[in-house]
């Protein structure tokens, strides 16, 4: 386990920092559709401190991060009250889907930031460093690669379109209005459906494509 530390030392200040951008795009999005109920909380911020949920957002990502099991994470969810926003349904919309979308953004930057090192490096001809540099330099892309791979990750599970889910949000404020009592029934089993998924080892194959993408932005 002790061999790991230097990856939870690199990977987890990504992960903080990673789901504090998520949750705090979704209360931002809810104040621009009227809902101020996350801002006077203070949860519009990039500070990890108000995201925090023991279970989602320290225990079972340490746990993951050390032991190399699959990683679980998560912050603890924003409060919006429908009843605020201007235009209920369109809100809900955004306001799932701008989480997922500030993961991609995030992982967007991370690529661009690993590319321009790449640039750096072989523009400046610095790839025959050693010591402390050469550790530096590996660490910078390393955190890059890992902010890639995990926001893609982020992005995909959460637009799952199943409740709890931000997907399930997002595909509600799309359906017309005549399957939203059939939809809502069916949500109900949103945590059962993601157990099989779970259970059945179905969730490698949703990430297949996180693979795929993060490859094609930043190539190891």
């Amino acid at each position: 386990m002790s061999e790991r530390l230097p990856y939870l030392l690199l990977f987890y200040p990504v992960l903080l920092f990673s789901l504090s951008c998520h949750e705090a795009a979704h209360g931002w999005m809810a104040n621009r559709f009227g809902d101020p109920t996350a801002r006077l909380l203070g949860r519009v911020t990039l500070n990890p401190l108000p995201h925090l949920d023991i279970i989602g957002t320290v225990i079972l990502p340490i746990f993951s991060i050390l032991t190399g099991a699959p990683m679980i994470g998560w912050g603890k969810p924003v409060p919006v009250n429908p009843l605020n926003l201007k235009n209920p349904r369109k809100g809900e919309l955004w306001v799932a889907g701008f989480g997922p979308i500030s993961n991609i953004i995030l992982a967007l930057a991370f690529a661009a930031a690993g590319r321009l090192e790449i640039y750096l490096l072989d523009a400046l001809h610095l790839y025959a460093m050693d010591g402390f540099a050469a550790t530096l330099a590996g660490g910078v892309f390393s955190i890059c690669h890992m902010g890639v791979r995990l926001n893609l990750a982020l992005a995909i599970f959460n637009l799952i379109p199943v409740f709890p889910l931000d997907g399930g949000s997002v595909l509600r404020g799309i359906l017309p209005d005549g399957a939203l009592e059939t939809y809502d029934r069916f949500s109900r089993q949103g945590m059962f459906l993601l157990l099989i998924l779970f259970m059945t080892g179905l969730f490698r194959f949703i990430f297949i494509p996180v693979q795929i993408a993060a490859n094609m932005l930043l190539p190891l």
